[in-house]
């Protein structure tokens, strides 16, 4: 019974003692923290508001304001971090050996999100565009590092990875798509009847 009492004392002193030595410390991170995800969010929101009011396209709105926010995010990590006394050299070094292995596991998904900034710069097409490309067609509903998704007529979604369509033959047919048909009509019919009748069923 006092064997467990004193290792409950030990408990609360080494407790007690790291709260004095260290509680102001985790507390500034902890504010640190919060505050700088306040921050990025609002700075991502204002970037984007910014370009809407430009007319520049939505994806590539939401893509500069993920990127001010996650950069905004990653100065305050290290801010964090550097609060609670911990070397960010490092550390530094060690998330680039991390993505030096994972860009090489994970080369195709990797690609993807090349493929996907590159149609976000260079904008072959934008959301409400109907494409054609790698022999599948559709309006785009949302265009994403990673993949592009696009819905058919039918209410299909279809989901293009972006590698796929970077270096590939796209046909952009903008708001509106052309349909060519061939109609066969006989010799002994009427031409013009003929085209009255398409032109009533159109």
């Amino acid at each position: 019974m006092f064997d467990e009492i004193e290792a409950a004392e030990r408990y609360m002193d080494i407790i007690i003692e790291f709260g004095v030595n260290y509680g102001f410390q985790v507390l500034a991170a902890v504010i640190t923290l919060i505050i700088g995800l306040i921050v990025a969010r609002w700075l991502s929101g204002v970037v984007v508001r910014v370009c809407q009011k430009r007319d520049w396209d939505v994806t590539l709105s939401r893509f500069l304001g993920s990127i001010v926010k996650m950069v905004v995010i990653g100065f305050v990590m290290i801010m964090a971090l550097g609060k609670l006394g911990i070397a960010i050299t490092p550390l530094i070094a060690a998330l680039g050996a991390i993505a030096f292995g994972s860009s090489l596991a994970l080369g195709g998904l990797l690609s993807n999100y090349g493929a996907g900034l590159t149609i976000i710069i260079t904008r072959p097409f934008v959301v409400g565009n109907t494409i054609q490309v790698k022999g599948v067609s559709g309006v785009v509903e949302e265009i994403g590092l990673g993949a592009t998704h696009l819905s058919t007529e039918d209410g299909e979604k279809i989901t293009i990875p972006n590698k796929h369509i970077v270096g590939e033959i796209l046909t952009n047919s903008f708001e509106n798509k052309v349909v060519e048909m061939n109609i066969g009509v006989s010799y002994n019919d009427d031409c013009q009847q003929a085209t009255r009748i398409i032109r009533e069923a159109l």
